[in-house]
């Protein structure tokens, strides 16, 4: 699991050669699917015109769900979706979003830009779409405005046979209960979700997830409501009280540009604005680690799960696009930080079991943007379908050699800097034998030749994919939605026992070896 990391001064305008060290004798644990989550919040267009057109829509939809988008999701391979927030969840009372549409009540959106929310898009709507795209959904309760009445019932009303609640949603239309596992108790309580102190939120957590209750064999998986960042008390707090009744703890790190005094353009950036994201966003590994070396004082034996359930890029919104909608585009900046985040998460899955991207569609970084009847993909989204062998494939630990840069310190003093390494490396086994590795070449400007040492692997064949770009802030548009895709790389070749890969700048590759 160690990366050694050579730090070197950057030579200018040449190629570089970096060594990648696979260590298949030291497989660690399954790399849980669900480390490939999404989210889906009632924030800006993500449901509405995202994933959610109704029925009576001109847009080609199956039972309202945007045909395009529905297929997107399932090349993609969701694993889970959580829904309905984010700080919209604590606002949510479930009940206006069931039985006839047009009877259900209306209510503003006053975290995201005060639009009125119809409640078409309701827990029906939600657990039929997890059925259609084969994933598992992720609900978070209502625990800032809400009741603990409220919440057991709408447990029951999803997951029992038989009851009130059930006997409601029957009325409704659904015979059968859905299979609900994972529940979130509240979001960010330290915030949005109630502003609340961690004593006093440990407390409303016990109380709430008492009244969760499992019915005909469907096991709750119960998630506390964990930290921002670096919040350790938070989590201190948590684990020391309430550790016994939770199943997992969220974690929510966003890349933000903080240093220059605003979020700034998601695509206008300097190569220094790109370089010290890159930064950022892997300082989400010290993160994790102070995070889990304090649920290890509590929690040795690594029962409490740590649940990455919102995480990604954070820019300034789109020009021209409704204020708190958070619309932003997606450029292969973006996509390098989906693949170096999902490295740091595969080295971590003996406490990380879940992981929620935010957002899935026209929200923040997400993998789809949509406009009317037009669709795009984003270089987000190919990381992770170029990434999706890696689910339930065991994580193989990788030793990497490469060039280094220094950029300023995403959590340091003005001035401080820290070390970038200008490759990242991760590699896995799937069930079958084949062993896949994923590289990324952050240099902006410089090729890389790396040598991968296969660690004594019998490898016959080679086949890869690259997603790459001329430019850093390419991205995908409605006019040109195709700009930024992947395509078969052809530039791995075996020699005497190991791999050699030449990488242009700027690019993601994913070999596949057997």
């Amino acid at each position: 699991m160690l990366s050694v990391v050579l730090t070197a001064v950057l030579p200018l305008a040449a190629q570089r050669e970096s060594q990648v060290r696979l260590q298949p004798g030291q497989a660690g644990p399954v790399i849980p699917k669900e480390i490939y989550g999404q989210f889906a919040e009632h924030l800006g267009t993500c449901i509405y015109g995202g994933l959610w057109v109704g029925e009576n829509s001109a847009i080609p939809n199956t039972a309202g769900y945007r045909n395009d988008v529905l297929q997107a999701l399932k090349d993609l391979k969701v694993p889970v979706l959580r829904w309905p927030g984010g700080c919209f969840a604590d606002e949510y009372h479930w009940m206006d979003g069931i039985g006839p549409r047009e009877n259900r009540p209306r209510m503003v959106n006053n975290n995201w830009g005060g639009t009125v929310e119809d409640n078409s898009f309701g827990t029906h709507e939600f657990l039929n779409l997890c059925e259609l795209l084969g994933c598992e959904p992720y609900v978070s309760m209502n625990v800032g405005s809400g009741t603990v009445q409220e919440t057991a019932q709408w447990v029951e009303y999803m997951t029992a046979a038989d009851g009130p609640m059930a006997r409601l949603r029957k009325q409704n239309g659904r015979e059968e209960p859905w299979k609900v596992k994972y529940i979130g108790v509240g979001n960010e309580s330290w915030g949005c979700g109630g502003n609340m102190r961690a004593e006093y939120y440990a407390d409303l957590y016990r109380r709430y997830q008492t009244y969760c209750r499992s019915y005909n064999g469907n096991r709750l998986f119960k998630i506390a409501s964990g930290s921002g960042e670096y919040d350790l008390d938070w989590t201190e707090t948590l684990m020391k009280q309430a550790a016994d009744r939770m199943d997992g703890l969220s974690l929510h790190y966003y890349t933000v540009a903080g240093w220059s005094g605003s979020k700034g353009s998601a695509t206008e950036f300097t190569d220094e604005d790109f370089y010290w994201t890159m930064g950022k966003c892997l300082d989400i590994e010290n993160c994790i680690r102070e995070h889990s070396a304090i649920m290890d004082r509590y929690d040795p034996k690594k029962r409490v799960a740590l649940i990455v359930d919102e995480w990604g890029t954070w820019w300034d919104e789109e020009p021209g696009t409704v204020r708190g909608h958070l619309y932003q585009q997606n450029t292969m900046r973006d996509a390098f930080v989906a693949a170096l985040s999902l490295n740091v998460f595969h080295k971590y899955t003996d406490r990380i079991k879940m992981a929620n991207i935010a957002q899935v569609v026209n929200v923040l970084q997400s993998m789809i943007l949509t406009k009317d009847d037009k669709m795009v993909l984003t270089p987000s989204y190919y990381v992770f379908q170029m990434y999706n062998v890696h689910q339930n494939a065991t994580f193989l630990p990788v030793d990497v050699w490469c060039e280094t840069r220094r950029v300023r310190a995403a959590m340091g003093k003005d001035g401080e800097q820290r070390t970038l390494p200008m490759l990242g490396a991760t590699a896995s086994r799937a069930q079958d034998g084949t062993v896949h590795i994923s590289l990324a070449n952050v240099d902006l400007k410089n090729a890389d030749e790396v040598t991968v040492d296969l660690g004594g692997l019998d490898v016959k064949s080679v086949n890869g994919r690259i997603l790459t770009a001329a430019d850093i802030s390419d991205r995908n548009t409605f006019e040109q939605p195709d700009a930024v895709k992947p395509a078969d790389f052809k530039d791995a070749r075996l020699h005497r026992g190991k791999l050699v890969v030449r990488m242009p700048p700027i690019s993601i590759v994913t070999l596949e070896l057997k």
